[in-house]
């Protein structure tokens, strides 16, 4: 109930900030606007916790005239489908309903960007990981515009949490060490994070001295996330875990745990 409460204001806000069409730019003609490659935060995926999280979308478009506004949105949903038919699949950006931040870097071209606040305690759920499509529409100085409603995507993913510890310390040497730890990732749901189950991890180990870990096994976690194997210990180091990521939730690689071997 929590993130629903208010679903008959978000359900009418869905339907008012849809993006505009081709009358609400009468003077202008569609298609007019070029528009280059989007980022996200810098290129990378989103990736957010239990708390709220703001990054920057950006792009570049050009027109003969020059470039007065430009908007984005978030959406998802099968090929075909109208993409903004409920509030839970699509997400607009902060200054949607206002101009955008767009700089001009020549006479005809400017960079536009936006910012998106992701909010786990109102409008995100665990079934909101994954891939969403980037519609991106550009406005030109005498009203000429594009609107591409899949021109990029991006993911947005969970934030994971990875940890080792390894033991006894210190240990014989041809001694039997055990790595344990756990990887969790942000639940939106429930607020906290909670342990990712049967995931491949893999063990790593770097000798003291050098700089390169090199794997030694995979080990999937258990039903709550833990990771628990055995290995021989044969000389000073440090032991990891890495995780390769999946599309809901991003790599993660715990801090090395030295163990000295006597």
């Amino acid at each position: 109930m929590r993130k629903r409460a208010a679903s008959a204001v978000l359900g009418a806000v869905a339907v008012l900030a849809g993006l505009a069409v081709p009358g609400a730019h009468a003077e202008g003609t569609q298609g007019e606007v070029q528009i280059g490659a989007v980022a996200f935060d810098g290129g990378k995926d989103v990736v957010v916790g239990i708390y709220d999280k703001t990054v920057t979308v950006s792009a570049s478009f050009t027109h003969p005239s020059g470039i007065q506004d430009a908007d984005f949105v978030l959406w998802r949903g099968p090929d075909g489908a109208d993409p903004y038919q409920t509030y839970d699949d699509r997400i607009i950006s902060n200054q949607y309903y206002v101009h955008a931040d767009c700089e001009a870097t020549s006479a005809t071209t400017s960079t536009c960007s936006q910012t998106f606040t992701f909010e786990p305690d109102w409008t995100l759920t665990n079934a909101s990981a994954g891939t969403w499509k980037v519609s991106v529409q550009g406005v030109a100085a005498d009203d000429g515009w594009t609107h591409t409603p899949d021109h990029a995507t991006t993911r947005l993913q969970r934030e994971s949490r990875l940890t080792v510890d390894a033991g006894p310390e210190p240990v014989a040497k041809g001694g039997t060490l055990t790595v344990t730890g756990k990887l969790s990732r942000a639940n939106w749901d429930t607020l906290d994070y909670r342990g990712y189950a049967t995931q491949p991890v893999r063990l790593q180990f770097r000798k003291a001295g050098t700089t390169s870990y090199t794997t030694v096994k995979t080990v999937y976690t258990s039903g709550t996330g833990t990771l628990s194997t055995t290995v021989t210990a044969a000389e000073d180091g440090y032991w990891r875990w890495s995780f390769a990521g999946t599309s809901t939730t991003p790599a993660a690689k715990a801090t090395g745990d030295f163990v000295d071997v006597r």
